[in-house]
């Protein structure tokens, strides 16, 4: 797929349109569906609902993006990560009906899953968005519930210089009648998100004024309109999966089915925050503890500084290699406050990558002292645990070079 077609954003609904008739329109026969967007939280959110839901005996598609180890984790046909032999078969099909016209990998992929789920029995399908909303592949669908994670600023180049020209973008998934969770919002994402919704007529659940969360005494406290939940911590760390939560269960609530507690303690999402704990790198890491952060942006930056400052105390130093399409010095800012060192790497394989030298300067202009620069991955870590044998070793940047890591630690 990515040598016949480009793995480009160009955004637009009419190549989808074009493909899913020529398939039969299978985005129409897919279970009932949750459409997630946002800048930061989409995958930990879906994630948390799929468990809520799965733990009351539910049955789930999913389609995320990117995929980490390979692509078939993109799509879980009924809790299942897709075949092989399936997954071959219905990309083939898809070629055939886009008889050789363009199309992006993104987009033709899309069509495959939509194509995989309307031929499974689930009782819900879960899609998060690639990129914005608006002109999205998976904007396709009329959703059940709309969710729209908090808003920040990211891929300005095809969403907007502002926030609110972003969460403009975002906004464009809402539905008439279609009931929509909006998770917390800085004012200026708010006031956008709220008067799409009330020109299109979709009626919100809104974070403060719907529901809201909160953590207290160890554990978290869930309330709406229904009824006050009382609930252990989320099992994905940090004060931002709170939000999450909080997402999630408000989605439940308006879907009337799942499982609360299991939402926020059965939820598994790679790469957020994620203890590694096999593979070659954790054989030569020793006593060193191992973390692994798909963020890259600067509210990542700031939700995962604040996360780390709630593991037990250890020294923190960052292995970090980034793309050169992402706010580096706004990622590594808040992080520069909490961590002794920062070892940049290129990120293999990666033509958009930035090279190692360049994130290195961006972190001196971040606010790092000790900066060094390693030829991968291994090398940086075998440095930090030579020097400091009790480190604690996040390994983050962007979810690239997250996938290069667990292809072989986990």
């Amino acid at each position: 797929m990515m040598q016949l077609h480009p793995k480009v954003i160009d955004l637009s609904l009419g190549r989808m349109s074009r493909i899913l008739r020529a398939l039969g329109n299978p985005e129409q026969r897919i279970p009932p569906s949750v459409l997630i967007a946002g800048t930061n939280g989409k995958g930990s959110t879906l994630a948390m609902i799929r468990a809520g839901l799965e733990g009351a005996g539910k049955t789930v598609h999913t389609y995320t993006s990117p995929h980490l180890a390979r692509f078939h984790e993109r799509i879980t046909v009924s809790g299942q990560i897709i075949g092989e032999q399936e997954l071959t078969e219905i990309l083939a099909e898809c070629e055939v009906a886009n008889e050789g016209r363009p199309i992006t990998y993104f987009e033709i992929t899309t069509a495959a899953a939509f194509l995989a789920f309307s031929r499974a029995e689930a009782d819900y399908t879960l899609l998060e968005v690639g990129l914005g909303g608006r002109l999205d592949a998976t904007n396709m669908v009329v959703p059940r519930v709309s969710v729209i994670t908090p808003v920040s600023a990211d891929h300005q180049a095809f969403l907007g210089d502002t926030v609110a020209q972003i969460a403009g973008e975002k906004a464009g998934i809402l539905k008439s009648g279609v009931p929509a969770v909006i998770a917390p919002q800085v004012p200026e994402a708010e006031g956008v998100i709220l008067a799409a919704a009330e020109r299109r007529g979709a009626p919100l659940s809104l974070a403060g004024r719907d529901w809201q969360i909160w953590e207290e005494h160890g554990r978290v406290a869930f309330q709406d309109e229904r009824g006050l939940l009382d609930l252990p911590l989320p099992r994905l760390i940090g004060a931002h999966q709170v939000t999450n939560a909080g997402t999630a269960l408000a989605t439940l609530r308006l879907l009337d089915e799942g499982d609360p507690e299991r939402a926020l303690t059965e939820a598994v999402w790679p790469a957020r925050l994620q203890r590694l704990k096999r593979g070659p790198l954790i054989d030569m890491a020793g006593p060193a503890e191992l973390w692994l952060d798909g963020g890259h942006n600067p509210a990542a930056g700031h939700a995962l500084a604040e996360a780390v400052t709630r593991l037990s105390p250890r020294p923190l130093h960052l292995v970090c290699g980034m793309l050169k399409t992402k706010d580096v010095r706004g990622y590594l800012t808040p992080l520069a406050r909490v961590a002794e060192s920062l070892h940049a790497v290129t990120i293999p394989g990666e033509t958009a990558t930035l090279q190692a030298e360049q994130t290195a300067a961006f972190a001196r202009e971040a606010g790092f002292t000790e900066v060094r620069t390693a030829l991968g991955v291994e090398r940086a870590v075998a440095d930090i645990v030579a020097a400091d044998p009790s480190a604690r070793v996040l390994i983050c940047g962007s979810l690239y070079l997250a996938g290069t890591v667990l292809r072989q630690n986990g």
